[in-house]
């Protein structure tokens, strides 16, 4: 690797406000000779939104795709070297994002949580990939059953399948500190349980500015 691109490695971290590091997002295309490139579209710098009054949550939409299966051919029929279309379309999402989930399509969203805020009940009609980036989160089910997810390491790592449940993440990092996840998620079918559909229901508690899904 070689460059001034090529080499975007900080040699110290940079902190956020809320004491995580902060995050880059490099996006791959091709060139004209069909090799692998880093995209000049998109900066790799983070858009972070502060969800709440700004201790609840912070949310950076890492990519988002709305097309199955993901459409990468140019947005321009008649010219190939145009913008893929899937990069047009989270360009459109990164200025102005939607909501939590994408019916058509998918979403990579970070998540950082503030401490000491109560979990936030809800259920998106998408199936969810949760990983623990930072941190140790309480995953808390409405049977109330409930699972610790730590930042892991070699002996302790954990991901959560949500299969659009109704659900909430509380953060239980020690000593108040913030905690952040990973998300992914990819638009379902509403599941049927006893002939009654549970469709998306963000809960009464969930931040106002937090959309529901596209």
């Amino acid at each position: 690797m070689s460059g001034a691109e090529g080499n975007l490695q900080s040699s110290s971290k940079e902190l956020l406000p809320n004491g995580l590091s902060d995050i880059h997002r490099f996006i791959t295309t091709h060139n004209q000779s069909g090799e692998a490139v880093f995209s000049k579209e998109i900066g790799p710098d983070a858009k972070w939104q502060k969800m709440g009054d700004g201790n609840h949550f912070n949310f950076f939409l890492g990519y988002t795709t709305r097309k199955f299966p993901v459409s990468m051919k140019p947005s321009d029929d008649k010219d190939e070297s145009s913008t893929p279309e899937d990069i047009v379309t989270y360009s459109r999402d990164l200025a102005n994002p939607g909501g939590l989930g994408i019916s058509s399509g998918t979403v990579c969203r970070f998540v950082d949580f503030g401490p000491d805020i109560p979990a936030v009940m809800h259920r998106t009609t998408t199936l969810d990939y949760g990983v623990v980036i930072e941190g140790t989160m309480e995953c808390i089910l409405d049977s109330g059953e409930v699972r610790i997810m730590n930042r892991g390491d070699v002996l302790n790592q954990h991901v959560c399948v949500q299969r659009a449940t109704n659900h909430g993440w509380k953060n239980i990092t020690p000593n108040k500190g913030w905690a952040r996840m990973m998300f992914v998620l990819i638009g379902s079918e509403a599941p049927v349980i006893s002939g009654k559909t549970l469709g998306e229901d963000l809960g009464a508690d969930m931040p106002s500015d937090v959309k529901s899904s596209d």
